[in-house]
């Protein structure tokens, strides 16, 4: 019972990072937001929860990971609630943000009460219902934002997406105040709240002007922006440096940096997640916006994308202690050309058939579930024992953040290329020729994460089949 509710609860978290997605243009239509404004309500949410990881993690070592999930959980209840009664786009990307922030605080723990409430030789299983359950999330996410938005349940459209995680919280909270165990960590650690911080405004700083350059342009306030950005960032890691040298726990520790395995893997994180988040919102808006699909439909197309990811991503568990690194370069150079064949179905600027979509997203699927799921583990084999827990968060924090900046950066691409197409109202053939533009620059991106993978060090397995 304590895994389920754990599970439950991580499955809203995974559904309501893709949800939105899909619902992206019900929602600028109804509230009469902006393009900029629907990629934050997207990315606001992923850097919130990149920020609260290891703090969210650390916290629960502390006080106890129950009481953090909880009020995690509490939490995420309230914030979906108030994103639903948003009355501005401002209001709905300031809830957002909150909402990722409480998800911060309530994810990191689902793993910790999975080594509370099981043996060793049971935590396997454990583990693997998750990733079974963030290959669910992955189909239900698009297909429950299309039929949610479709249904328009008591006249509330879109903010049916938020308000159904108000009574799956109720329950997931009753359940859960009587079945989950309290642990906490034998060690406690500092928090370095300063850290996060500094890292946080950095990133904010860096994709505040990239984000306003399709409605404001580039202007002089934008390149401030971007080097108050550099300089943060420069201060976090001065910060961290003198924090680790103090003795103290920093958020980030630049020494992890060294390990060279640790550092392609970053690398490697940052672009390969880079490129989903972006490609799913410009493929929705794209679907919608450009070849008239409901949401419900654009949902179906998305599905084989899914479908595609959960078929391999068992594979990819079974043989990634013998060819991790090698299904990690396979998985990417596979998305690359997923991007490539759904470049030739739209680039002629006429509405592709469901079949032709349907065909590039299963590819891409397929790439995504040979990597995906594996990567965490491989790049964190090449990273001592000892530093493992520090860079596992790290790792973690940094795959939720490049989404973010893809987002940022691709979303910006994709709209300015609508928008400056034409001088009247965009057609299909705009969209098409922005979405293509994405494309190749997808497909360029995870041949660059494919060759970023080459450094990354060989299983022993691997060592012994050569």
């Amino acid at each position: 019972m304590a895994l389920l509710v754990v599970l439950f609860s991580s499955f809203m978290d995974l559904v309501d990072a893709t949800i939105v997605t899909v619902a992206a243009p019900a929602i600028a239509r109804d509230m009469g937001a902006g393009d900029a404004q629907i990629q934050w309500t997207i990315a606001a949410y992923t850097l919130a929860l990149g920020a609260g990881l290891i703090t969210g993690g650390r916290l629960g070592d502390q006080f106890g990971r129950k009481r953090l999930f909880m009020i995690g959980l509490t939490g995420f209840m309230i914030t979906s609630a108030l994103c639903a009664l948003a009355a501005t786009p401002g209001m709905l990307i300031g809830m957002r943000a909150a909402q990722g922030l409480t998800a911060g605080v309530m994810v990191p723990q689902v793993f910790g009460v999975i080594r509370a409430s099981f043996a060793p030789a049971e935590r396997a299983k454990a583990f693997g219902a998750y990733g079974a359950v963030q290959g669910l999330a992955s189909v239900a996410g698009p297909l429950l934002g299309g039929l949610l938005v479709e249904a328009d349940l008591f006249d509330l459209g879109w903010r049916t997406i938020f308000w159904i995680n108000v009574p799956l919280s109720i329950l997931a909270l009753v359940v859960g105040a009587k079945v989950l165990p309290e642990s906490r960590s034998a060690s406690i650690t500092r928090l370095d709240l300063v850290g996060a911080l500094l890292a946080a405004s950095g990133i904010l700083l860096l994709l505040l002007p990239i984000i306003q350059t399709e409605t404001r342009g580039w202007t002089a306030a934008s390149y401030a922006l971007l080097a108050a950005g550099i300089i943060m960032l420069t201060i976090f890691l001065a910060y961290e440096r003198s924090l680790a040298g103090r003795g103290g726990d920093p958020a980030f520790d630049p020494a992890l940096l060294k390990i060279r395995a640790f550092a392609a893997g970053l690398g490697a994180s940052l672009l390969f997640f880079g490129g989903i988040g972006s490609f799913f919102l410009t493929l929705s808006v794209y679907l919608q916006v450009g070849t008239g699909r409901t949401a419900w439909e654009t949902g179906l197309v998305i599905l084989p994308y899914a479908l595609g990811s959960i078929i391999t991503s068992g594979l990819g568990v079974a043989l990634a202690a013998k060819a991790g690194r090698a299904l990690l370069i396979t998985g990417s150079l596979t998305i690359a050309a997923s991007q490539l064949v759904l470049l030739a179905v739209i680039r002629d600027g006429s509405a592709p058939g469901y079949w032709l979509l349907a065909l590039a997203l299963f590819i891409g699927g397929l790439g995504l579930g040979l990597a995906a799921p594996i990567l965490v583990n491989v790049v964190l084999a090449g990273v001592p024992g000892r530093n493992a827990g520090a860079a596992g968060g790290v790792l973690s924090t940094v795959n939720q953040i490049g989404g973010a900046i893809g987002i940022a950066v691709l979303g910006t691409v994709f709209f300015t290329a609508v928008t400056g197409s034409t001088t009247e109202a965009p057609g299909l053939a705009d969209y098409s020729h922005a979405l293509s533009i994405v494309l190749v620059v997808n497909a360029v991106l995870y041949l660059v994460t494919a060759l970023v993978m080459l450094a990354l060090p060989k299983t022993a397995a691997e060592h012994a089949d050569q």
